[in-house]
């Protein structure tokens, strides 16, 4: 089974003044979101990627350009129309303090899968296109590369969140209860009888064991012995 590593773009200029951005153009990664994207690449380094898929939006794109300058190989590096941000309509430009004042801000909060963003589209919709293409790519992915495959997706909050929520079996109405940060890395794997889910939200720590041969697809009982230590400095 492949393993798909999701990455949530850097800080923005929007995130830092407390702006939705959702899908407006010339969103960039202000310095702070540069150094986190360079910090995410260094952690990847050690693992051979054989792609890096995009969200067609700037901070994405951004954030998966730090992340190839640091590859020493030449993953496929395409745009995925379908990890793109969640149109959030109307909400979409305004400051976070004025729409969580809207009434349906609480449905956001409490029921999900019951939002439909006005002007834009329902948080169901946007989590089944994300999680179909996920789906989608990795399947593919192993495909041409085969069950090591390790690949990254980079995205947006929402997005993540969603796709998060599909492989932990939780409904919809709960991935509120998920945090996904800037330049975050979240790990998923998905085998033929149901995903396993291997980090969530992390911003630091060693990633070389995801170029070791994937795992049995049968979950350990009692946990297992984890993954084999990072060799010591200067061994």
């Amino acid at each position: 089974m492949a393993t798909v590593i999701l990455v949530r773009h850097g800080r923005t200029t929007a995130n830092a003044s407390g702006l939705l951005a959702g899908r407006t153009p010339g969103v960039d990664l202000d310095q702070v979101g540069r150094d986190q994207a360079a910090a995410t690449g260094d952690r990847l380094a050690v693992v051979p990627l054989v792609g890096v898929v995009s969200s067609p939006l700037e901070r994405c794109r951004q954030t998966a350009q730090y992340i190839l300058d640091r590859q020493s190989g030449t993953p496929h590096t395409p745009v995925e129309l379908d990890l793109t941000e969640c149109d959030y309509g109307s909400w979409q430009g305004r400051t976070l303090e004025e729409v969580a004042k809207e009434k349906l801000w609480a449905t956001v909060q409490s029921q999900p899968s019951a939002v439909v963003f006005p002007g834009g589209e329902s948080m169901a919709a946007m989590q089944a296109r994300s999680v179909a293409a996920i789906r989608r790519l990795d399947a593919g992915f192993e495909a041409e590369h085969g069950p090591g495959a390790v690949w990254v997706a980079v995205s947006h909050g929402d997005i993540i969140k969603s796709v998060l929520a599909d492989a932990l079996g939780m409904h919809l109405d709960l991935f509120q209860r998920i945090n996904v940060g800037p330049a975050s890395v979240s790990i998923v794997r998905y085998g033929p009888g149901r995903p396993t889910v291997h980090a969530t939200n992390t911003d630091a720590g060693d990633l070389s064991w995801l170029a070791a041969s994937p795992p049995s697809e049968d979950a350990p009982v009692g946990g297992g012995a984890g993954h084999a230590a990072p060799p010591a400095r200067g061994a």
